[in-house]
């Protein structure tokens, strides 16, 4: 396979990512770019084993009909859970039995590892899909474990599937740690507005919650907006885009179609290449 066009050299990249800091930054310096690894969020387990613990029973022990999963990380988070409890076995065996609907497509292939389907998806990747497609479901008396993402609570859906007439009981098997250096974030700030950055790539709402949250608390509210408007933004797909234009942040691409990492890179490399 040869090597992919060096369309980003002498482009500075200023990447605000956890998980997937590493494929996106290699995607990045093969095409030549100099990277800037700024990790706003850091996602870890749970600190509440016991409550993950105990909702995992009722869910080995067959006290749920249906199973909505809103994240990836979240079957991943679960599935180390299962392993370190020492029920993986169990665990699988209570996935392959309840009704599985997702979120989106992460959720998707995080069950084809355990040779697992989805049942059903959401309308779109959002919560307000997930609502659309169980809108004419009965879900009366229907027993339904929600995996959360971080520590959000997810009213909305709860109160959707409770009105509904179902029995809820919710799993939150991580959280979005926001103790990343901040002296890390500060000096993004200056150089986003100095100029020395080409392009800010958001991959994740916490990830501009974070960074608005330490520019307000050091004073330096106005820099970000200085950095943001000489700095070109991208977002790695509609929601996220939505959320930025939201907060008053120009958007200025995000991949065509498919909402990964690859074409994230790519349609950067496009843009830039007309600047």
């Amino acid at each position: 396979m040869p090597a992919p066009e060096a369309t980003l050299q002498h482009k500075t990249i200023a990447i605000p990512e956890s998980r997937q800091q590493d494929v996106l930054a290699d995607l990045l310096l093969s095409r030549g770019a100099t990277v800037l690894r700024c990790p706003l969020i850091a996602i870890k387990n749970t600190p509440d084993a016991d409550a993950v613990q105990q909702w995992m029973t009722a869910m080995i022990g067959g006290e749920f009909d249906d199973f909505i999963i809103l994240t990836g990380e979240g079957m991943r988070r679960l599935e180390g859970f299962a392993e370190r409890f020492g029920c993986q076995h169990d665990w699988h065996r209570a996935l392959a039995t309840v009704r599985r609907i997702v979120r989106g497509p992460k959720p998707v292939r995080e069950l084809r590892k355990l040779q697992l389907h989805a049942d059903l998806a959401g309308a779109a990747p959002t919560t307000d899909g997930i609502i659309a497609s169980l809108q004419d479901t009965d879900l009366r008396g229907r027993r339904i474990a929600v995996q959360l993402y971080g520590s959000n609570p997810n009213d909305k859906l709860m109160r959707f599937l409770r009105d509904k007439g179902a029995q809820v009981s919710a799993v939150a098997p991580y959280i979005y740690a926001s103790e990343s250096e901040q002296q890390q974030v500060v000096a993004l700030l200056h150089r986003l507005a100095d100029g020395s950055i080409d392009a800010l790539l958001f991959t994740s709402q916490p990830q501009y919650k974070r960074l608005a949250s330490v520019a307000k608390k050091a004073g330096l509210e106005a820099l970000l907006s200085a950095g943001l408007e000489v700095t070109v933004i991208g977002a790695i797909g509609p929601v996220m885009a939505d959320y930025l234009k939201t907060e008053g942040v120009r958007v200025d691409f995000m991949p065509e179609g498919k909402f990964f990492m690859k074409p994230f890179v790519t349609a950067l490399g496009v843009l830039l290449a007309e600047h």
